[in-house]
């Protein structure tokens, strides 16, 4: 696995990038606007946490994937609400055999697929709107991924890290550990990203979305970083409350405890500043990715019977707060429709 490309090269993506390009892979990106300007002319740089500085200067980078053409693996680092333009411009990249790695947030596009698949009650068609990225990517190339990594990225193609311990999960959603996937991480490794394979990348992503339920509303709504947000006694145990329902519908869908307390995960999100990626992409004017983090969980808590009562106001306000500033429209008026999506 040689030529690997990263298709959306924000702050995750790029960061992405800068660690395959350590690992002496040929790094393509698709990016857009000032973004690709500033690839284009200085490459990317990573300053990390502890003061290292990481580049990148990608082997091709275009906004129009026919220039970049087949690749050994493509790494989807894009925002749900970016997924149908993957979908339209994705088939250039892909060769006979060429995995889709979707490192994303929230409930992914892919979550009904394969074998070990979940039952019928976590399956949501709307996950993947008129069935665009199925038709474009099938279900034979997805390779699912979660990462943990605090970035932000302060002027176009220069990210900043601010996580103590970035790592990257990926798996194969029929719970295989296939060559492919193990390769992919073996690639990250070398360039000094801890990435590892695993069997269940759906429990990985249930675990990543408490970090989501609890930070994203709240700090949207408070229009502060983390540790800021939850030094406030009152939010801190509202986030409690909203990582424990979390957790209840995260059990009801996978049959199983996630493991590990609310008050823990809070405690840990509490000690850094970062500023969610949806808080920054409110700053921002960019489209919020409220479906993928908020109301799918919220669809499937409805579905089993999981009673959301904290998250339910949070996402509530959220959305309104989005509405209001022109970054989410809702299909419909959705915290009310709720109640009548599917049976308890």
């Amino acid at each position: 696995m040689r030529r690997v490309c990263i298709f959306g090269a924000g702050a995750i993506g790029g960061e992405l990038a800068t660690h395959l390009a350590i690992a002496g892979a040929e790094v393509s990106v698709v990016a857009r606007g000032a973004l690709l300007d500033a690839i284009r002319a200085r490459g990317i740089t990573v300053r990390t946490r502890d003061g290292a500085i990481l580049h990148c200067s990608p082997y091709a980078a275009s906004d129009d994937p026919r220039d970049l053409g087949p690749q050994d693996a493509v790494v989807v680092a894009v925002k749900a609400p970016a997924l149908p333009g993957v979908a339209a411009r994705v088939a250039p990249l892909l060769g006979s055999e060429t995995p889709v790695a979707f490192v994303m947030n929230g409930l992914p596009w892919w979550y009904g697929m394969g074998a070990a698949g979940p039952p019928a009650e976590a399956v949501l068609p709307d996950l993947d709107p008129g069935g665009v990225l199925h038709a474009a990517v099938g279900e034979a190339r997805v390779i699912g991924g979660v990462v943990y990594s605090a970035c932000t990225m302060v002027e176009p193609g220069a990210i900043h890290s601010g996580h103590a311990s970035n790592k990257l999960v990926i798996g194969e959603p029929d719970g295989q550990l296939s060559d492919r996937a193990l390769s992919l991480a073996a690639l990250f490794e070398a360039g000094a990203m801890p990435c590892r394979v695993t069997r269940d990348i759906r429990a990985e992503v249930w675990g990543k979305l408490m970090t989501n339920l609890a930070s994203g509303p709240i700090c949207l709504l408070s229009r502060s970083g983390l540790s800021k947000s939850f030094a406030d006694p009152v939010v801190r145990a509202a986030a409690i409350r909203a990582v424990q329902e979390g957790m209840a519908i995260a059990n009801a869908v996978l049959g199983r405890p996630l493991g590990g307390t609310a008050e823990a995960r809070i405690d840990r999100l509490a000690a850094t500043d970062h500023k969610p990626s949806i808080l920054q992409d409110l700053e921002h004017g960019r489209a919020l990715e409220l479906e993928a983090l908020l109301l799918h969980p919220l669809r499937l808590a409805r579905r089993t019977g999981v009673e959301t009562p904290t998250l339910d106001l949070l996402t509530a306000l959220a959305s309104q707060a989005a509405e209001r500033a022109d970054v989410y429209r809702p299909r419909r008026s959705e915290i009310a429709a709720l109640p009548e999506e599917g049976g308890g």
